[in-house]
C-alpha cells in the first residue's frame, strides 16, 4: 500500500517544512511559540515527525524518541486562534507544492485532526 509520504516523497516534504516555516516564523500568532528556538532543530524535528507520521520511516522516534506530541507541546499556548493559524500556514505550504491538486487536499486533510490534538487553551 503507497503511503503518503511515499507518494509525496522525500524532496516535496522537505519543501513543504521550508515553506511552511518560511511563514511560521514571521506570523505574528505563532511565530512567538518559535523565538527561543533553534530554527535547523525546529525544521528537523517537524520532518522527521512528519516523515513518520505519514507514513514513512521512523526518523523521529531514531533520534528524538516517541513523539507524544500533545505532551511535547503542553508548554505553549495553542489555543484555537493558534491552532488555525497553524492550519492555515500549513495548507499554504502544501498548496505552494507542484504535485496533484486532489493529492494537495489528501494530504491537508491530514492535519486537521493532529492541530486539534495540539489545542491545549
Amino acid at each position: 500500500m503507497e503511503t503518503i509520504y511515499k507518494r509525496l516523497g522525500e524532496e516535496n516534504l522537505k519543501l513543504m517544512v521550508d515553506y511552511f516555516y518560511e511563514e511560521v516564523f514571521v506570523s505574528p500568532i505563532i511565530g512567538p511559540l518559535f523565538a527561543n528556538s533553534e530554527k535547523d532543530t525546529v525544521k528537523d524535528k517537524q520532518f522527521r515527525f512528519l516523515t513518520q507520521y505519514l507514513g514513512g520511516p521512523l526518523l523521529y522516534l531514531e533520534k528524538y524518541g516517541a513523539p507524544k506530541m500533545r505532551m511535547r507541546h503542553l508548554p505553549h499556548k495553542i489555543d484555537e486562534q493558534a491552532k488555525d493559524e497553524w492550519l492555515r500556514l500549513m495548507k499554504n505550504a502544501i498548496y505552494k507544492l507542484e504535485i496533484d491538486e486532489n493529492f494537495k487536499e489528501v494530504l491537508y486533510s491530514c492535519f486537521p485532526t493532529l492541530a486539534a490534538h495540539m489545542q491545549n487553551h
